[in-house]
């Protein structure tokens, strides 16, 4: 009952921030970001289609050498209409890195020739009858020695191609499961600050050391509403002798 109160006390708090003026014009600066061609997605997009005139608005602005990957072979697959077709494919192949071991193994050991992982890799999407985007994308990485981060890419991947079908992932930390009636007004908060269009996917996460209240997390945005986090910013409050010069 304490910690369903907890979270109780919580939603009030989540549902302000999450309704801020400042909140929704941030959100909406990421929604349809342009993205800025770098040489990588340049020479994939030349690979892959001859629509070179196309521009593609990517749904979310990732960063990292991994959100660059995943932000150019959306861009790939969304030019040649085989969007769906590649998120399975390449989840397809990491799928196979976790059922295998040696695979895994082999995808990651630098001390592998360049060469002996694109001919894999060509061998790979032959049999399996991949587009001819998902095999320039893997050969791609194997050239340059990113396959061990497929599985991060991929990642980043699926959060593309969910944003791009209106589908927004939340993850949601508390002490216990949050009961139905909370999880249903936070689904609404959630509905109300993504807009018309939009569907938000709820993952609940459980983490006791959060102590009480929440963690929301979406679209690279993270809202520590979190006793542990308050204390933490109590405690250093206190040690702060400026604010008691301020009294």
């Amino acid at each position: 009952m304490a910690f369903a109160s907890r979270i109780r006390s919580s939603l009030p708090l989540v549902s302000k921030i999450l309704k801020s003026d400042s909140l929704s014009a941030a959100h909406r600066a990421l929604l349809a970001p342009t993205f800025t061609d770098s040489q990588l997605s340049r020479s994939f997009a030349t690979k892959t289609t001859e629509k070179k005139d196309v521009k593609v608005k990517v749904p979310l602005a990732l960063f990292g050498g991994s959100g660059n990957y995943a932000s150019a072979l959306y861009i790939a697959a969304v030019k040649t209409n085989s969007l769906d077709k590649v998120e399975n494919e390449i989840l397809d192949f990491v799928g196979a890195m976790t059922k295998s071991p040696m695979f895994s193994q082999f995808t990651k050991d630098l001390s592998v020739p360049a060469d002996t992982r694109k001919k894999a890799i060509e061998d790979i999407a032959a049999q399996a009858k991949f587009s001819e985007v998902s095999k320039n994308f893997l050969i791609l990485l194997a050239e340059n020695g990113r396959l061990r981060n497929i599985d991060t890419i991929a990642k980043r991947f699926v959060e593309l191609t969910m944003a791009h079908k209106g589908v927004v992932k939340v993850i949601v930390t508390s002490v216990i499961p949050l009961p139905a009636e909370e999880e249903k007004e936070l689904n609404e908060t959630l509905r109300d600050l993504m807009g018309k269009g939009k569907t938000v996917k709820l993952e609940q996460k459980i983490d006791p050391s959060i102590m009480g209240g929440l963690v929301v997390e979406f679209q690279q945005k993270v809202f520590d509403m979190s006793i542990k986090t308050r204390a933490r910013q109590f405690e250093r409050y206190l040690r702060d002798p400026i604010h008691w010069d301020n009294l």
